[in-house]
C-alpha cells in the first residue's frame, strides 16, 4: 500500500508550497489516476515518491518502509517509473529491459537476471524485437518497451507520466491494457497522471482531483462527477451513461 500523509513541498525555503498537505492512499493492485490542470502539481508529486525531489513534511511510506529513508537502490526495488518521452540510446531491446535490472546485479547480469527479462519479454510478446535496436521502433513500440523495462524491476508500484500523451489510438489502448495486465496479473499498485477523462474513467479504479497543489478529492468512480470536473478543471462538461459506463462529454468552458 502507498500511503501518502501531510505531504508539502516548496522548490525554494521562501517560495509557495507546490504541495500542500497532499493525502493519498493506493492499494496493492489499483490503478489510481491523478488528475487536474498542468501545474497542479502532479509531476511534483511523483518527483517526491520517486526520492527526485524531497518534501519539506509529511510523511511517504510504502509497504510499511519510509520510503524517504530508502537509498536508491532500495528504493529502484520498489517503485519503478515510465516517463511521457522516452529516450532509450541505441541499445537493443533485450538489453534495455535487462537495464532495468541494475537494481539487483550492479555491473553484471546474472541467469536470474537473464531469466526474468527472457520472461517478460515473452509475456509481453516481445521476443521478437529482442535483437532490434529499439530507437528504430514506434513510440508505442518503445512506450511497450518503457513497461517492459519497468517490470523488469519487479516494482510494487509502478508510475506512469501521461502515458498515452502523444499515442495514436491503437497504441493508447495497448498501454492501457499492458497497465490493466500489470495490475491484475502481477498484483502491482500504478499510479498515473491521464488528462483524457474518458481514459481515465476506463482505465482507473480510484481517482485523485488534484487542485493547488491538494488533492481535493478522492475514490471510485462515483466522484467523478459534472461538479468535481468543473471545480478542478474550470471547464463545463456532461457526464453521461451508457450500459452501465460513465462518459464525458465536453460542453464548452464556463463564462
Amino acid at each position: 500500500m502507498l500511503e501518502i500523509r501531510d505531504l508539502r513541498f516548496r522548490y525554494s525555503r521562501r517560495g509557495p508550497l507546490v504541495l500542500d498537505g497532499v493525502n493519498l492512499t493506493l492499494r496493492a493492485g489499483e490503478i489510481g489516476i491523478l488528475l487536474g490542470r498542468n501545474g497542479s502539481g502532479k509531476t511534483t508529486l511523483f518527483k517526491n515518491i520517486l526520492g527526485i525531489q524531497v518534501p519539506e513534511s509529511g510523511s511517504l511510506r510504502f509497504d510499511g518502509a519510509d520510503l524517504q529513508k530508502l537509498n536508491r537502490r532500495e528504493r529502484a526495488r520498489r517503485i519503478a517509473y515510465v516517463p511521457q518521452s522516452i529516450h532509450f540510446g541505441a541499445l537493443s531491446v533485450y538489453d534495455t529491459v535487462l537495464m532495468g535490472r541494475v537494481s539487483y546485479f550492479g555491473y553484471k547480469a546474472g541467469s536470474d537476471d537473464c531469466a526474468a527479462v527472457e520472461a517478460i519479454l515473452r509475456d509481453m510478446k516481445l521476443e521478437d524485437y529482442a535483437a532490434r535496436n529499439v530507437e528504430q521502433l514506434s513510440g508505442g513500440e518503445r512506450q511497450k518497451i518503457a513497461i517492459a523495462r519497468a517490470l523488469a524491476q519487479e516494482p510494487r508500484l509502478l508510475i506512469f507520466d501521461e502515458p498515452t500523451g502523444n499515442l495514436d489510438l491503437a497504441n493508447e489502448q495497448l498501454i492501457i491494457d499492458e497497465a490493466r495486465r500489470a495490475a491484475g496479473e502481477r498484483g502491482i499498485a500504478i499510479l498515473t497522471s491521464l488528462h483524457d477523462l474518458n481514459q481515465a474513467l476506463d482505465l482507473g479504479d480510484r481517482f485523485f482531483f488534484m487542485k493547488d497543489g491538494r488533492i481535493r478529492h478522492a475514490g471510485g468512480p462515483e466522484i467523478v462527477t459534472e461538479d468535481v470536473i468543473r471545480e478542478t478543471f474550470d471547464a463545463e462538461v456532461r457526464i453521461v451513461e451508457i450500459e452501465g459506463k460513465k462518459f464525458v462529454i465536453h460542453g464548452g468552458k464556463r463564462t
